[in-house]
């Protein structure tokens, strides 16, 4: 039954140092013991990831010879124990090799400082305040970003999701939807729960965020109802306009000329042609 219950271990996350000891001992014992009967699966690991290591901030494999040893109760001490854990996770990819910096932690704290003052300003208003379309969009593409990059381990892309949406919150000043920032507190709570659970208990809650489900992302909030594209005259590109995703030639083309420094660059000239890829590029070929 316990083979049933806890086998196979969905991931195994581990250094490529390690792969010829407990990888390999792990591996060697567990087809034994499938070879003899004593369970039902050939591989002990259905998924394996090998994590980078973090060099020193010189660049070489942290040791004591060096003298680059990086201790991270240090951090902690200084930082606190979130900003540690969203730095090295914010450094990149989870699989790459990556030097320490020290001086660097400053930007998560400053992005901690951010979120809780979004907190903050929202647990002192007097009343909910309405979402807008804008905020409620980011929002849902926030959270299927967030869920999608926790899924494949993507950590480091996930926190710059978050920070975009952070900094889009604080230019709503005591604007902020109180769902925004619910939203937001759970979704960083995976990753600083210290200042996770302190949001939650901020906007007036008295359970544990831990016990709170996860955020659900609708689709269609997903989708983007105008695209950006550029726009080239001459086959020399020249500026950027936003249309409806579905808009034709014609609206596209109107849109150009609005914007003035096209609208310079074609007048008083013939419009021979007009090469128009839907939400990819607009050519105005104009002599």
């Amino acid at each position: 039954k316990s083979d049933e219950d806890w086998m196979p271990v969905d991931l195994y996350v581990g250094g490529a140092e390690h792969a010829v000891l407990h990888l390999l001992y792990a591996r060697f014992w567990h087809q034994v013991l499938f070879d003899l009967g004593y369970t039902q699966h050939p591989e002990p690991f259905q998924k394996l990831v090998h994590q980078g290591m973090i060099l020193g901030t010189d660049g070489e494999k942290m040791s004591k010879s060096r003298g680059n040893v990086v201790n991270p109760d240090d951090i902690v001490d200084d930082q606190g124990a979130d900003a540690l854990r969203l730095y090295e996770m914010f450094m990149g990819p989870l699989e790459a090799v990556k030097p320490w910096q020290t001086s660097q932690v400053q930007g998560v704290v400053r992005f901690q400082n951010k979120v809780y003052n979004i907190i903050q300003a929202v647990s002192a208003a007097d009343a909910d305040i309405p979402m807008d379309t804008e905020t409620l969009k980011l929002m849902h593409k926030t959270m299927k970003k967030v869920t999608e990059d926790i899924e494949i381990l993507a950590f480091n892309t996930a926190i710059s999701t978050m920070m975009v949406f952070a900094n889009h919150l604080q230019k709503l000043k005591d604007r902020v939807p109180r769902e925004a920032a619910e939203a937001l507190a759970i979704m960083l709570s995976p990753f600083a729960p210290h200042l996770g659970e302190e949001a939650w208990s901020l906007l007036g809650h008295s359970e544990s965020i831990a016990y709170v489900p996860w955020v659900e992302h609708d689709e269609a909030l997903c989708v983007d109802d105008t695209v950006k594209m550029g726009v080239q005259v001459n086959g020399k590109a020249k500026g950027e306009i936003e249309i409806p995703k579905d808009a034709d030639q014609e609206v596209a083309v109107a849109a150009a000329m609005e914007v003035e420094k096209l609208a310079t660059l074609v007048a008083g000239k013939e419009l021979k042609k007009v090469i128009y890829v839907p939400g990819r590029i607009l050519n105005l070929i104009a002599k």
